[in-house]
């Protein structure tokens, strides 16, 4: 009589996709992130233009946390209504609808998720018709014009950031990440391109990284020691004169003296006729994953990649080779919100990406942000927009939020 056949011991068996992507994180801080994907923050636009939160808002982010992510970062939150990003942007102050911003913070915190507001300031990006735009120094360039900050300007930061920080935790959200990347008041800060000042906040890298210290130092004060704060940092300006890499790890070493939790890696600016590293055709690979290697050696804070994640197996890749500890995905989950949920599955399954006819400036980002419209609503199915059709609608819904926005807050030359 045959022996029965015994299946093989699993024991020594390779973690599959799902193993490496569904093993939970702990943060520096002691909290505890399900798994290593991240939906990247995306400026969603669907605040109501007077810097509150939507029903729509909260169903989309709800729909990510329902769709597996860990944690979802949301774009451009403002505490300062004077230098927003767009007129779609969060404020979080003393007249926010707290209501609704804990509407927020509950739905999107669904099935153990974690939902961070990403506090940002446009400076020099400011959204046109509803700032007078400031950034560290002034600039006259094509399509660029700002004033320069005072020192009384500069040092009213920190308490900025730590009061808008101190709202987000008290309305329920799990966590904060301070943008210090892609061209805004921070990042300006940190690149000699925009930073042309002489004085104790420019010069040098250590200079320049003097504020974003305070900023991290105020807004740490604010919340404890046990609330997670990310930052998100370019790993290079893409820009002549900017933000070199040799000077990002530099960044990324003296990142490694504060209490951050999680150092989010990012590049490129919004810098005028900028090229976007999301609208480049050059490789088909995770854009900065090679700086977030080197990076990793230099600090023991946990390192996500944000950029140019496609299919499972590059997120896979990344996070078995060591690379990163997170993944973050923000154009793949536009296209799936569940994309965590079947990446964590056997089966898998990977986004299929648009390919435009067309690819007027700004057009893509239009088209994505037009689709998260289509998520909120749970309309995607009947999403058909080409990229002008987008761009179109995009615009016209910024210009009847700038009304609201000068009507809510003041016109720029109305305001203190």
């Amino acid at each position: 009589m045959d022996e029965p056949v015994t299946k093989p011991s699993t024991q020594h068996e390779l973690p599959g996709p799902q193993d490496v992507l569904g093993r939970a994180l702990e943060l520096p801080c002691g909290v505890v992130l399900k798994n290593r994907l991240t939906k990247s923050a995306m400026s969603d636009s669907l605040g109501d233009g007077k810097g509150n939160a939507t029903q729509a808002q909260a169903r989309l982010y709800e729909r990510w946390a329902q769709g597996g992510a860990a944690l979802s970062l949301i774009g451009e939150v403002q505490g300062d209504p004077r230098y927003p990003e767009k007129p779609g942007n969060l404020v979080l102050g003393p007249d926010t609808d707290l209501q609704a911003l804990r509407a927020l913070a509950r739905r999107g915190s669904t099935d153990g998720a974690h939902l961070w507001p990403q506090l940002g300031h446009a400076g020099a990006l400011s959204h046109l018709p509803v700032s007078r735009p400031r950034g560290p120094s002034a600039l006259d360039l094509e399509g660029l014009q700002c004033a320069a900050m005072t020192l009384t300007d500069i040092e009213a930061l920190p308490a900025i950031y730590a009061r808008t920080a101190s709202i987000a935790k008290d309305a329920g959200f799990g966590g904060v990440q301070i943008h210090a990347g892609h061209g805004f008041l921070l990042s300006q800060f940190l690149s000699p391109l925009f930073n042309r000042r002489t004085d104790e906040y420019g010069s040098s890298i250590e200079a320049r990284f003097r504020i974003l210290r305070q900023v991290i130092a105020a807004v740490r004060h604010a919340v404890g020691a046990s609330f997670p704060v990310a930052i998100k940092i370019n790993s290079t300006d893409k820009l002549e004169g900017g933000l070199t890499e040799d000077e990002a790890l530099d960044l990324v070493h003296m990142l490694g003296q504060t209490s951050v939790d999680l150092i989010d890696i990012s590049g490129g600016t919004y810098f005028p006729g900028a090229a976007a590293s999301s609208d480049g055709t050059a490789g088909n690979g995770p854009y900065f994953l090679e700086f977030a290697r080197r990076a990793k050696q230099l600090t023991a804070i946990p390192v996500m990649a944000t950029g140019g994640f496609k299919t499972r197996q590059q997120a896979v890749d990344a996070l078995a080779s060591g690379a990163v500890d997170m993944v973050s995905l923000g154009r793949a989950m536009a296209l799936n919100p569940r994309l965590a949920h079947d990446w964590l599955s056997s089966a898998g399954g990977d986004p299929a990406f648009p390919k435009f006819d067309t690819n007027p400036p700004g057009g893509v980002t239009a088209w994505y942000t037009m689709r998260l419209t289509a998520l909120a609503e749970d309309n995607e199915g009947e999403f058909s927009l080409d990229l002008e059709s987008a761009m179109s609608l995009y615009d016209a819904r910024d210009a009847q939020r700038s009304d609201r926005w000068r009507n809510a807050f003041g016109a720029p030359g109305e305001r203190g």
